[in-house]
């Protein structure tokens, strides 16, 4: 971790772990956390990061009701390895599959994956009396042993795979297409843009009764190619996921991202959940073809900071003052931490965090 940081909450000044309160009240109290990456997006691409193109005014509010990070670092500049970070809270390459890129339904990757021998995040949250849910992309693994289901989620909706069409649900190499969108360990055939998708599983999540404490992982592939926009054809199994797109479409897909994270807030007030709940967001590495990086040099695949360095606040309504910005440096593993502490959860003394 990079330490430990002072932030001034209304009443006092505790020191907290990437300037979140640790939650040491009776397991009653302790809060609901959201945690939430994005896919492939630019240290740029929010507007509240300096997008000029188009607006992203939900994202831009949430930033707003919190803390800003202008520091914040994936552990990889890739997607896998940065899940595995997360879901360890351990650097990549200590675990097997966080040394796997890109991780593809090949038979030379079929063996690789998280399994439950590497404690995951949502092992640990769950033996602490949480509820576990992942909502989106998981790219840890195709076998039986290596689903959400066998690492500490109680739920799971979303694609295994590194990308899926958003229309179609189909991911793998041209001309070796499979559908790739389950619930829990079951395929499921719903029609409808995946971002949509997601965000609305997330809606129906929040609003169900729950009798725990819930920790609730928004996994989008958006903006990850193929680059879609919602009203777009799918594309054929032959054609590659890399191909097309344009500014507009992704503008467009960065639109459906941030109206979805809008409604999960908004729903978050009508359930009156919103002073007990923390949200967290962050992306998983830097951008690609039609990302703003924020004039950082390079992008996805590289190790500048153009392909690490990534949008990330936090929103704690009442415990958080809004509208701070900090120069704190954070990493993946640090989110990890900073979920493990707000719920008094314990760490496996056999795999310490990083």
């Amino acid at each position: 971790m990079f330490g430990f940081t002072h932030y001034r909450l209304k009443k006092s000044i505790i020191i907290l772990p990437l300037t979140l309160l640790i939650y040491s009240n009776i397991q009653s109290q302790r809060p609901n956390i959201i945690y939430i990456m994005a896919d492939d997006m630019g240290y740029g691409d929010l507007s509240c990061y300096g997008r000029k193109d188009y607006t992203t005014p939900n994202l831009d509010k949430l930033a707003s009701q919190g803390v800003k990070f202008v520091n914040a670092y994936s552990a990889a500049p890739v997607c896998n390895p940065t899940r595995t970070a997360f879901m360890t809270g351990r650097y990549p390459a200590k675990t097997p599959i966080g040394l796997i890129e890109p991780l593809t339904q090949s038979k030379r990757d079929s063996t690789f994956g998280l399994t439950s021998e590497f404690p995951s995040i949502a092992t640990l949250m769950r033996a602490s009396g949480y509820e576990t849910a992942l909502i989106g992309k998981w790219h840890l693994g195709f076998l039986p042993q290596h689903s959400p289901i066998k690492n500490g989620f109680d739920y799971f909706f979303g694609i295994h795979s590194a990308a899926a069409d958003y229309i179609s649900h189909k991911s793998g190499l041209p001309g070796n297409r499979a559908h790739d969108l389950f619930e829990n360990d079951t395929p499921v055939y719903p029609e409808g843009y995946l971002t949509n998708l997601f965000s609305q599983k997330a809606v129906a999540y929040i609003r169900q009764k729950h009798n725990k404490p819930f920790f609730l992982t928004i996994t989008y592939n958006a903006v990850h190619w193929p680059w879609q926009g919602p009203n777009d054809k799918p594309y054929a199994d032959s054609v590659d996921f890399r191909t097309g797109g344009s500014p507009a479409i992704y503008a467009a897909m960065m639109k459906r991202l941030d109206d979805g994270i809008g409604v999960i807030m908004k729903t978050l007030d009508e359930e009156q959940l919103s002073s007990h709940t923390i949200v967290i967001f962050t992306n998983d590495n830097g951008g690609e073809r039609y990302s703003n990086n924020g004039g950082l040099a390079k992008a996805k695949g590289s190790l500048w900071e153009g392909g690490i360095r990534v949008p990330a606040f936090v929103r704690w309504p009442g415990r958080i003052n809004a509208g701070d910005v900090t120069q704190q440096v954070a990493i993946t593993m640090d989110w990890t931490k900073t979920i493990l502490s707000a719920a008094g959860a314990k760490t496996d003394k056999n795999f310490p965090l990083v």
